[in-house]
Formats: structure tokens, C-alpha cells, sequence
């Protein structure tokens, strides 16, 4: 699969040719840089816009075969030189200037989200242009200043045209980065279908819940279960953390930033698994469940002719009508609850106190845990805040 290039290589490679276009008068329809993958980038320059004091261009993005919603998206560059910095630039003396860094100034323009909340990898206020980007963007440019001598001060304003609206189909209103989507990448590369990318918006969104001061966090795989707890329990998820089939890592996240509680809510066919101690839910990982779910039956001391009927379903949804037949369907949730906490609680090292609730669709709630009463209190009075 053909890897492709993030928002922030982009965005260096956009600025590199706008400060070269600046600096040196000819006009650049190529440029190249180095990704902290060290994999290089040749990206096509187009929109080329020239001003005396100024020059503005746009590389598309690319992903690759990732299905990313920024892929066609243009992300510009514009360069200028800053008036106060050439005024001290005219008063300096030859060595001063060949000793002089030049001063940058990186800034998001139309369509670059701004944050506004705590926890982000950029503090309250500035552009959403994380570290990495940043750094590589003034690699770029710094680079371009040193070929001309260049030592004067340049001011780099990255905007995405239609941004704003590309972000509501991103994490960004949730994480409360608003008026545009987020200039980011760590490797440059954009890896099809990357698992880190998951990852690092758990962590993200688990250091943010953190920072604003919550020692418990409320954690569903999934959209089923963010509309479940709000339809059921009046508490909207979206508040907290959608945790994908990372049931284990992002555990472990919590841990280490200092998390004491978490709730655990799914529908039975995904959170069996953790019954069994399979903390990565994803079917190619591991799908075991109606095997899980005839072991706590049998524990349970259903008829051997129900649990033969509970292994030929396809799904757990299927097996439910046979539990609720055998007289049996309670007790086996209650003891599934009890093993997925057990499994959890297993994971933090006894470091985390954990709880779950179990549904099925046209069910409702199966099971919950013993403590998990206690978080409707909690998280009804976070809901008031």
C-alpha cells in the first residue's frame, strides 16, 4: 500500500518554497524536505502567488491509500518579511548579521483550528500547528535562510482553505480546537490505516480529560455505547473517551497519567473478549466469543443441549433469546461483568479501580458491575457542571 504525507509535511514543504520564492526572487514549482522518518518529500507547488514583501503558494495533500478526509485538501504557505526585524537587520554591523539567527514566526491563518482548551499538544490560544510540524517547518525555512544569508525576521502563516469545514468531520470540535482542522504528524508519513493514529488521539483526549483535573474517565469501544449511556443513563459520552478495540493500551495510558477510576461501557459481542483477557478486541486479533460465552454458561450449569445452541450462533445477539430461555441469562452477564473487571483491574497492575456495564440492542443494559452505581452519581454531577 502507497503511504502518503501528513497535514505538517505539507505545510514545511509549502513554507520552504514560499521563503525560497521570497528570498532569492525565482520562482520554485518543486521543492523537496526531509520527514522525521527520513524519508524525503518532493512536493508540486502550486497557486504560486509573488508580492514584493510576500509570496504565498499550496501543496495538496496527500495520503496516500490512508482514507484520510484531508486528502485534495490545500494547505498554503505564506511567507513575508517582518518590518521591525529588517529595521534592526539595516543597523547591524557584517559580522553581527553573519552571526545573527533569523527570527520566525509560525501562525495558523483561515481554516487552522485554534485551541481552547487544555491538554493539547499547543497551549490555550495558539494555532493547532503541533510541535513536530512547527519544527519541521522551521528546519525548512531556516535552512533557505541560510543558503541566501539571510538573517532577518519572516513570518510563516499556514491556512487550509475550507478547513473549517473538514473539521466537523474530525475529533477537533470534541477536543475543543475550533474554526479549522489541526496541522499535524510526528513521522511525516501517513501510514495506511495506521494504528498509532488511534492511539495518539486516546492519549490525547485521556491527557486532556486529565489535565482539566478528573481522576476517573468513562470509556466506551464505540459509538453504540456513547449513545447507549446517553439514551439510557442521560449522560452524554462524547465528554470522555472513545477507546476503539485498545481496551489494553489505553488502560495503560490511564495508569501512567495518574487515572484512579475508569468505567467501561460496550455492547456484550465486544466486551465478552475482555471476559477472557483479551484486551485488543479487533476480530483479527482475537474472536472467541461464543466459545467465552458457553464457558460462563456451563459455569452456570446450563443444559448441555443450550450451550450446543449458544456455540452454533454467529453472534452474541443470537445467543440471547437461548439465555434468556434457559433462565440463565443474569447470572452468566453478572459473572462476565465481574471477569471483564477482574481482567481490567488485572491489566492496571491493581492501580486503577475498575467497573463496566453491559447492553445489547433491543436489550438494553445485561449487566453491570458491583460499583458501577456509583458512577451515575458522578457522572450526573460532572453532566450539571
Amino acid at each position: 500500500m502507497r503511504y502518503g504525507f501528513t497535514t505538517g509535511s505539507c505545510a514545511a514543504a509549502a513554507a520552504k518554497a514560499a521563503a525560497y520564492m521570497l528570498l532569492t526572487g525565482r520562482k520554485k514549482t518543486k521543492i523537496t524536505i526531509e520527514t522525521p522518518k527520513g524519508i524525503p518529500y518532493t512536493a508540486q507547488i502550486l497557486d504560486i502567488r509573488r508580492g514584493e514583501n510576500e509570496v504565498s503558494c499550496v501543496v495538496e495533500k496527500d495520503g496516500g491509500d490512508d482514507p484520510d478526509i484531508t486528502t485534495g485538501a490545500w494547505i498554503c504557505a505564506k511567507v513575508s518579511c517582518v518590518s521591525d526585524s529588517d529595521e534592526k537587520e539595516s543597523k547591524r554591523g557584517p559580522e553581527e548579521r553573519r552571526n545573527q539567527q533569523p527570527e520566525l514566526r509560525i501562525e495558523g491563518g483561515m481554516g487552522v483550528g485554534r485551541v481552547t482548551r487544555v491538554g493539547l499538544d499547543q497551549p490555550v490560544g495558539n494555532a493547532a500547528i503541533n510541535h513536530v510540524p512547527r519544527e519541521m517547518i522551521r528546519k525548512e525555512v531556516m535552512e533557505v535562510c541560510r543558503i541566501t544569508d539571510y538573517s532577518g525576521g519572516l513570518e510563516i502563516e499556514i491556512s487550509v482553505p475550507g478547513g473549517e469545514e473538514l473539521s466537523e468531520r474530525t475529533f477537533n470540535p470534541k477536543l475543543g480546537i475550533v474554526g479549522g482542522i489541526s496541522i499535524l504528524g510526528t513521522s511525516g508519513i501517513v501510514e495506511p490505516m495506521s494504528s498509532q493514529a488511534i492511539l495518539d488521539t486516546i492519549r490525547i483526549e485521556l491527557r486532556q480529560r486529565r489535565e482539566e483535573g478528573f481522576e476517573y474517565v468513562a470509556v466506551s469501544p464505540g459509538n453504540y455505547g456513547l449513545d447507549f449511556m446517553k439514551k439510557t443513563y442521560g449522560y452524554d459520552l462524547d465528554r470522555s473517551v472513545k477507546c476503539s478495540n485498545f481496551i489494553g493500551e489505553t488502560i495503560d495510558m490511564a495508569v501512567e497519567l495518574g487515572f484512579r477510576k475508569m468505567l467501561l461501557t460496550g455492547h456484550i459481542g465486544k466486551l465478552i473478549k475482555v471476559a477472557g483477557g483479551i484486551m485488543n478486541t479487533h476480530s483479527r486479533e482475537a474472536d472467541c466469543r461464543m466459545e467465552l460465552l458457553a464457558a460462563f454458561c456451563v459455569r452456570e450449569q446450563m443444559e448441555l443441549g443450550q450451550v450446543r445452541r449458544i456455540l452454533e450462533c454467529v453472534t452474541t445477539e443470537e445467543a440471547l433469546p437461548v439465555l434468556t430461555e434457559s433462565g440463565k441469562r443474569q447470572p452468566v452477564m453478572n459473572h462476565i461483568a465481574e471477569r471483564i473487571c477482574y481482567y481490567m483491574e488485572n491489566r492496571s497492575g491493581g492501580r486503577l479501580q475498575t467497573d463496566c456495564i453491559l447492553y445489547a440492542n433491543g436489550y438494553g443494559e445485561l449487566a453491570r458491575s458491583k460499583e458501577a452505581e456509583a458512577w451515575f452519581t458522578l457522572l450526573a454531577q460532572e453532566q450539571e457542571r
